[in-house]
């Protein structure tokens, strides 16, 4: 556990109005999906391109249809589809486009792997706190998979949102009639789920995932002088909460 601010009787009920859980790479596995569906896609397309444009074509793509299609596997498939025509100056065959259709497909269903220690947590902290899902993506997609992962009884508020940045969360917070003080976020993305709250004086806790997307990574300048807690899973949040309370 790395506390880069332990937040004394802060983190107490009396003080905690709201705390909120990112999702994907949070509560669930999220990630290796995708990766594993970028690969069999350079794969398909290895007799066309090398693996090494396909992914940094790939990702230019990804990051053209944020601003249009947002996050999620929907837009993930179509950036799949727009690279894989680029990138063969058309020549792309129906059928291969289809098996890069089919392949994303899996993205909307794939069983919901919760993280370890997660359900633990959710069930000690929803008889204490008020909890809420807030998660950025697409709406069918992210209620699909709060719904498949048996989660969503825990929680209280579930929003879910095209962006993260400290727009939202204020929004987000006037409508709960919260103040960012008496709110506290917990996710694994630094520039989505740590970095805004702190800005808007809310607090963090930091639960690093083993893969993070590029477009979701900060450089270590912009972690200076910012004061958040990192954790190592779960199960430690349980423990945090507990010293804090024991310090009040």
């Amino acid at each position: 556990m790395t506390c880069y601010l332990c937040y004394s009787h802060s983190l107490t009920n009396t003080f905690m109005k709201l705390i909120a859980f990112d999702a994907d790479d949070t509560l669930w596995a999220n990630e290796p999906n995708y990766i594993d569906v970028k690969q069999k896609m350079c794969e398909m397309l290895s007799h066309h391109v090398d693996e090494e444009t396909l992914s940094t074509r790939f990702y230019d793509a990804q990051i053209r249809s944020l601003q249009v299609f947002g996050y999620g596997a929907k837009s993930f498939i179509l950036s799949m589809i727009e690279t894989a025509i680029e990138l063969t100056n058309g020549a792309i065959t129906g059928a291969e486009i289809q098996q890069i259709i089919d392949t994303g497909r899996k993205l909307l269903d794939f069983p919901i792997e919760v993280l370890d220690g997660v359900s633990e947590v959710l069930e000690t902290l929803s008889k204490q706190f008020d909890l809420m899902v807030l998660t950025k993506g697409d709406l069918f997609d992210q209620e699909s998979k709060i719904a498949r992962s048996g989660l969503g009884h825990y929680f209280k508020h579930v929003e879910i949102v095209s962006e993260k940045n400290e727009q939202t969360y204020l929004r987000i917070l006037q409508k709960y009639n919260v103040q960012p003080t008496d709110f506290l976020m917990i996710g694994n993305s630094l520039k989505s789920d740590i970095l805004p709250v702190i800005h808007i004086g809310g607090r963090a806790i930091h639960i690093p995932y083993a893969t993070t997307w590029a477009h979701e990574m900060v450089a270590d300048e912009q972690l200076i002088g910012k004061s958040f807690t990192t954790l190592t899973n779960a199960r430690e949040l349980l423990e945090l909460l507990e010293t804090v309370k024991d310090e009040a």
